[in-house]
């Protein structure tokens, strides 16, 4: 069974980390466009990683299932990989066609969002 706590923490570390990155090690190699994109990944990585931190705990306090908190932190984490993830390699590669990734993990987020709304509505 997967640790969504510990992958959310592991997810906030990652996110300090490629913002790090971003504002240290590759200042001056970003264009105002790629820049903005890079910036937009890392935001919606913390975020969600945030949120991924905040559902596995749901079930420890009986607001939710187990398996249904597993289902929203497993949308949240496709959504990072598939969100943040393009945009990053979008934004260091300069390759625009990583943009049509980009709205499947919105998709993800939404589906996660949405999914954990209607659980903690029918749950009330």
């Amino acid at each position: 069974m997967m640790n969504w706590s510990a992958a959310g923490a592991i997810l906030l570390a990652l996110a300090v980390i490629i913002g790090a990155f971003g504002a240290h090690a590759l200042q001056g190699r970003f264009d105002a466009y790629s820049k903005g994109i890079y910036e937009t990944g890392v935001m919606y990585h913390f975020f969600h990683a945030l949120g991924m931190l905040a559902v596995s705990f749901l079930p420890r306090i009986g607001a939710l299932s187990g398996s249904r908190a597993a289902w929203v932190c497993g949308l949240l984490l496709a959504g990072v990989l598939l969100f943040s993830g393009s945009l990053y390699v979008l934004a260091i590669s300069g390759v625009r066609m990583w943009g049509a990734v980009t709205p499947f993990g919105g998709l993800c987020f939404i589906a996660a969002w949405l999914l954990l709304a209607y659980w903690l509505l029918r749950a009330a």
